[in-house]
């Protein structure tokens, strides 16, 4: 064989047997590359999914442990600030263990907003004539009472504006501006509130000035604020009773005017997403057994009075 035919041959040898290594090396250089593109792009994800966490809502509240339905209540403070819903969900939920109870706690005017827009499903709140206009427009399903109690006005003990005593709380109320001392309001479109606003009213009085105070907050942070400020305010009398002992300024000055009366509905809402929790969370309210043994003994130990008095059997 001569040189060249044999130079040939090798070279030919050389090309099979380098041929599949460069084939694997190509191949496994793309594999590296692709690893690595993927890698990088999962990063990326996981870098953007931990900023565009989804804002704290109502909405939010819609979740619920596991193998239970969600129920979203909305609620009045004066509810919530007198303790009553820590005896009155756990019961509910020893009956109905199906469901996780959301609470949320605001004004009435509030509470009937998130009604009205699907982010509660069952009300329990005590603002009458919005009550009524939510329900003549068609926002709520059904509407029951459930239970009363009143309203107080409360004051520094000094009395600058002398009320003490008084059963008028419209007159007490013409007092107050009368004299210019301080009076809180919570300015928050709740029960509370439009109740004050109708003894204003019925006052003919616009109250405005430096002695009118707005603070925009639940019923009791407003006496804790009027309690610091030496000034007068309109309370349910639950809030006032379980607030009182912290509260070292006030004194209960008004009370027993039948314009002070101060009933509580529930109400099921037309968007409600658990419309089967709503309706069980309404009968079991209204029940006998939760009326009796419930809600008209909520406060008998503590205060010596009940701070609500059932009456689902005989009111509107």
């Amino acid at each position: 064989m001569t040189n060249s035919r044999l130079s040939k041959r090798i070279r030919a040898r050389k090309g099979l047997a380098l041929g599949p290594i460069l084939t694997l090396a190509f191949v496994l250089g793309l594999a590296l590359l692709l690893t690595a593109c993927g890698g990088s792009e999962t990063s990326t994800t996981a870098a953007q999914s931990s900023t565009t966490a989804a804002p704290v809502t109502t909405a939010s509240l819609t979740s619920a442990a596991a193998g239970q339905t969600a129920l979203i209540l909305a609620s009045t403070t004066s509810t919530q600030d007198s303790g009553l819903f820590d005896v009155l969900i756990p019961a509910f939920k020893q009956a109905y263990p199906q469901y996780d109870v959301k609470v949320v706690a605001v004004g009435s005017g509030e509470a009937l907003k998130l009604g009205q827009t699907g982010d509660a499903d069952v009300l329990l709140v005590h603002s009458p004539a919005a009550e009524q206009t939510f329900m003549d427009a068609g926002y709520g399903v059904d509407r029951k009472a459930v239970m009363y109690n009143d309203f107080v006005i409360v004051g520094p003990a000094a009395d600058p504006a002398a009320i003490k005593g008084m059963t008028d709380a419209a007159g007490a109320f013409k007092k107050i501006a009368d004299s210019k001392s301080l009076f809180y309001s919570r300015g928050d479109q709740s029960g509370t509130n439009t109740k004050e606003l109708a003894i204003w009213k019925s006052a003919t009085i616009t109250p405005a000035g430096d002695w009118y105070q707005t603070t925009g907050q639940g019923m009791g942070e407003t006496l804790t604020i009027a309690d610091q400020k030496s000034g007068y305010t309109l309370t349910d009398r639950a809030t006032w009773l379980a607030k009182k002992d912290a509260l070292k300024n006030l004194a209960l000055l008004v009370e027993g005017d039948k314009a002070l009366f101060n009933q509580y509905h529930v109400i099921t809402c037309k968007a409600a997403k658990s419309v089967q929790g709503a309706n069980d969370f309404m009968s079991w309210i209204v029940s006998p057994d939760v009326q009796q043994n419930v809600i008209a003994t909520f406060g008998l130990d503590k205060y010596g009075q009940a701070l609500f008095i059932p009456n689902a059997d005989s009111a509107k």
